[in-house]
């Protein structure tokens, strides 16, 4: 009787993990034009890629500029990609950086995606604010760096709260933000800095930053021509 009541404890164990691993969604992904496969992160009410664009085509289908010129980058007036120190190989992780140009191109994102306005880059911060992802659990001012950074890559920096400080710590939004660096006119800040565009541009705030030695996002208006990267929102 005692082996049957453990057979039939056994089994029911069995249905009941089976139960809960067949009703777990699975993680969402989003393919781009060119088949490039995109894990993506709830956070909030939205859904965010959670990795970089890389895409070389509009989703029209429209080709990219890849302008590998440092004279020609700083002189375009039209879209344009290049992968840091424009080599592909260890920096595809980074995904792309894009000028300004492109990241005001409506059709630059995947079909059911764009690139967020300052106002959802706004949502996003507010929202990791207000439900405790600042570094030190507050639910005022803006420290939630750490939380949109992954824990790989970063320049180490001692700053209490800051990125590149403890990195194990970082990345508990799933937002898994890279440290990929910037094209100026030469390449720069490859694991101490990332730059997201947003696409309704001003003169003094165009793009998101995070940088390894603090603990904060800020706003940063700067050329269009400098290349950054670019991380899509679901429609």
């Amino acid at each position: 009787m005692k082996k049957i009541a453990l057979s039939l404890f056994g089994v029911l164990f069995l249905l009941a993990f089976v139960a809960c691993k067949k009703d777990k969604p699975a993680a969402e992904t989003v393919t781009d034009i060119d088949g490039n496969v995109y894990k993506t992160v709830k956070i909030g009410t939205q859904t965010w890629m959670a990795e970089n664009l890389k895409t070389t085509r509009l989703n029209d289908g429209t080709a990219i500029p890849n302008v590998t010129n440092n004279v020609a980058w700083q002189n375009a007036v039209t879209p344009a990609y290049c992968w840091y120190n424009n080599t592909k190989t260890g920096n595809e992780k980074n995904g792309m950086l894009y000028n300004g140009y492109t990241a005001q191109n409506m059709k630059l994102a995947p079909i059911g995606w764009h690139v967020p306005t300052k106002a959802e880059w706004e949502t996003l911060i507010n929202y990791l604010i207000a439900n405790g992802y600042n570094f030190d659990g507050t639910t005022t001012g803006n420290k939630i760096a750490k939380s949109l950074a992954s824990t790989t890559n970063w320049e180490l920096n001692n700053s209490i709260g800051a990125v590149g400080n403890t990195l194990a710590d970082n990345n508990k939004s799933g937002f898994n933000a890279l440290p990929a660096g910037a094209a100026v006119g030469i390449f720069v800040e490859l694991n101490k800095s990332t730059v997201f565009w947003f696409r309704d541009f001003t003169p003094n705030e165009k793009s998101y930053r995070i940088s390894s030695n603090l603990p904060n996002t800020d706003t940063v208006g700067v050329p269009e021509y400098y290349g950054y990267s670019v991380r899509c929102v679901k429609d």
